[in-house]
């Protein structure tokens, strides 16, 4: 596969890159350069962990103290 550099310095990737890495359009990558060589990957969206956030919930009764010893200590604490 090969890019094609455009006279206003816009790189254009070949449409079955973009499919295989799964990069939409719009998208936001991070470029560095090793010698004469290009990387670039996915820009991270933030915090990977705070999608999860909210979606669990303490059994009813417990303390998140209570909860984080019983996932340590399992029924020994």
């Amino acid at each position: 596969m090969t890019a094609t550099v455009q006279p206003n310095g816009v790189l254009v990737l070949p449409r079955e890159a973009c499919e295989l890495l799964g990069l939409k359009a719009g998208q936001t990558l991070e470029v560095q350069t090793e010698g004469e060589m290009i990387i670039a990957w996915k820009r991270s969206e933030g915090n990977p962990f705070e999608r999860w956030r909210g979606r669990g919930h303490l059994p009813v009764g417990t303390t998140g103290d209570d909860y984080l010893r019983y996932t340590r200590d399992g029924d020994r604490g």
